[in-house]
């Protein structure tokens, strides 16, 4: 699977009303021959794919599916939906294998156990099929009515586009007083000014979505991650609904999460291009707090051995910071994400036919 930096996903069911299947990434519990997953079959071109990920949203199941279904089908387009269970312990999976029942266009991938939000987003969009790719949460706080404007701005000419809960039904204190905060790092940090990070109701074009690694809680800062590839972003104003079952998933705890993913987003916009660099200014430093330290023993009047091993700490330091660099420079050379990778999104994006939706 081409799952980037996720520890191993057990097994996972793809159902759906034709057959049931099992897919893993563990060689020793399934047969050799499925190192990679088996696409279903299906004669139609899909031009979009709606990817929800679910966890304990048994009583959500029903009605959001509906809503979905009554939202995309007057736009005559050929469609597949994907709930991905996120490990569930309630009747997530088996209220939606009943409606894939009767709806060959909705699968229903389910893990063992509960990975997170970003992991259930990778399942789907590496198993969806659609040219058009829109995620979106499974607690009926998102509207499906929006999904046609993403496909407009699609249209027009964007990669990406995210929705702006400019009017969120949620606590203020618990979750917009720290939304606001973090959106307002983010776009500092980052330089892609987006007003709401966390509103999981975006769409992609497939091929630009397809090629971003995405790991840990990094699902917020896709745009930031597409913005390597040159992509074309849009942000719209969309319908936010109160919580009508069960609870939030999300608390304060998750913060320190976020910090953490933003100094390595940061890390990866300011020297994806260029390793050896950001491990160069690293180095430098070490250097010249190895050169202070040991200017400071020479100078001071009575010997002391801390300076002198302070110095050679921060040599040795600044040599294996350069070593680094130079290794991660052969990994971005030879690795899997490579500028050709970047520079084949960027193209592709360009020459794309924008009218293909209308």
């Amino acid at each position: 699977m081409l799952v980037a930096g996720f520890p191993s996903f057990d097994l996972y069911y793809v159902f759906s009303r034709t057959n049931i299947r099992i897919y893993g990434d563990n060689v020793g519990r399934l047969q050799s021959n499925l190192l990679e997953p088996v696409a279903i079959a299906r004669e139609e071109k899909i031009q979009l794919s709606i990817i929800v990920p679910l966890y304990n949203e048994e009583d959500s199941v029903t009605p959001l599916y509906h809503a979905i279904v009554n939202a995309i089908d007057p736009l005559h387009l050929c469609y597949e939906v994907l709930f991905v269970d996120d490990g569930s312990c309630d009747d997530t999976v088996l209220r939606a294998r009943k409606l894939a029942e009767d709806d060959p266009r909705l699968h229903i991938l389910s893990f063992r156990r509960n990975y997170g939000q970003t992991p259930a987003m990778v399942a789907g969009i590496e198993h969806a099929r659609g040219e058009i790719l829109v995620t979106m949460d499974g607690d009926l706080q998102n509207d499906p009515n929006d999904i046609p404007r993403f496909i407009e701005q699609i249209n027009q000419g964007h990669d990406i586009v995210v929705g702006w809960r400019h009017k969120r039904q949620d606590k203020l204190i618990t979750r917009r007083l720290p939304s606001l905060v973090a959106n307002w790092l983010i776009g500092k940090i980052t330089g892609v000014p987006i007003k709401d990070n966390g509103c999981s109701l975006k769409a992609y074009r497939g091929d630009v979505i397809k090629s971003i690694p995405l790991y840990a809680e990094m699902h917020r800062f896709i745009p930031a991650m597409a913005s390597l590839a040159g992509s074309r972003i849009a942000e719209i104003k969309v319908n936010h609904r109160p919580r009508r079952f069960g609870s939030s998933k999300y608390n304060l705890s998750r913060i320190y999460k976020v910090l953490l993913d933003l100094i390595t987003v940061k890390a990866i916009l300011s020297f994806a291009f260029k390793p050896l660099v950001g491990f160069a200014y690293m180095s430098a430093v070490a250097w010249l707090i190895s050169i202070v330290s040991l200017l400071a023993g020479v100078l001071a009047s009575e010997r002391s051995v801390v300076f002198f091993s302070l110095s050679i700490l921060y040599g040795s330091l600044g040599i294996i910071l350069l070593f680094w660099g130079v290794l991660g420079e052969l990994i971005f050379r030879t690795g899997d994400v490579t500028p050709k990778s970047f520079l084949k999104v960027t193209i592709h994006s360009v020459s794309s036919d924008d009218s293909r939706f209308v």
